[in-house]
């Protein structure tokens, strides 16, 4: 069995503890001409997340006097060391992409009651900007903050909805946080440098109420042990607490 020993805080390449998240922050209203706009940071990972809602709906929503709400994820070409191309330019998304929007989609999908927002959808546009790991959880924490703007900004524009408060419509936060083993050490909130070498790399998805919402985890290297799982579910549970709290006060005023 690995040693699950907590690492010291040199360990880490930028100087935090095992426990600790990178600095995050959430600049909201970044586009002027969406309310449902902000551009959250996970350390040196910055992606814009907008969330805007069109007067229609998919064909297995018609008629249901309810909505949808789906994702997007994308990386703009600089946000690598080397120019990632563009998916219109090979006329295709990629895999990686398309299961990450999906990803973000089900995450986002868990805490709004789509049966309440109109017969309308919802699009959360994920697009990295720059990325040094974790972009598919800032993606799912900020696209949470982009979604809660935008359906305040439908009640106060008056539009026809069932939910009459913003936390009718939304039940929970969600938001989610990147984990791993590196070194036989259970490490919270990887960059890509901790990443790359990780022997396991997981993504847990989950609620402020504490539900969990979705593990995605893989031992690239030695076999995960039932010890450092639980470290990993147990520290990803705690880190979302705090990033909950962050959504929190970025919505000061609305939540």
């Amino acid at each position: 069995m690995n040693d699950t020993k907590p690492l010291p805080s040199s360990a880490r390449v930028d100087g935090r503890g095992p426990l600790d998240l990178r600095s995050i922050s959430f600049q909201t209203g970044f586009i002027a001409h969406h309310k449902g706009s902000v551009l959250v940071s996970f350390g040196q990972t910055r992606v814009l997340c907008v969330a805007t809602v069109e007067e229609r709906v998919p064909p297995h929503r018609k008629g249901s006097g309810g909505g949808w709400l789906t994702a997007e994820y994308s990386m703009l070409p600089g946000s690598t060391h080397e120019r990632k191309q563009r998916d219109s330019s090979k006329g295709k998304v990629d895999g990686r992409s398309v299961e990450i929007q999906r990803l973000v989609g089900r995450a986002i999908r868990n805490v709004i009651d789509i049966d309440l927002i109109g017969e309308r959808q919802i699009t959360v546009d994920c697009d990295v900007i720059q990325a040094d790991g974790g972009t598919r959880t800032a993606a799912i924490t900020g696209g949470f903050v982009a979604l809660a703007l935008c359906l305040h900004d439908v009640q106060k524009r008056g539009l026809a909805m069932k939910a009459k408060t913003l936390k009718q419509a939304l039940g929970a936060q969600v938001a989610a946080v990147s984990m791993g083993v590196l070194q036989g050490r259970v490490l919270t909130d990887l960059n890509y440098a901790e990443d790359s070498k990780a022997e396991t790399d997981l993504n847990l998805v989950a609620r402020s109420d504490g539900g969990i919402v979705e593990v995605q985890g893989t031992a690239e290297g030695a076999p995960l042990s039932r010890k450092e799982l639980d470290l990993l579910v147990d520290q990803g549970l705690a880190a979302i607490e705090t990033l909950c709290a962050l959504q929190r006060e970025a919505l000061a005023g609305i939540w």
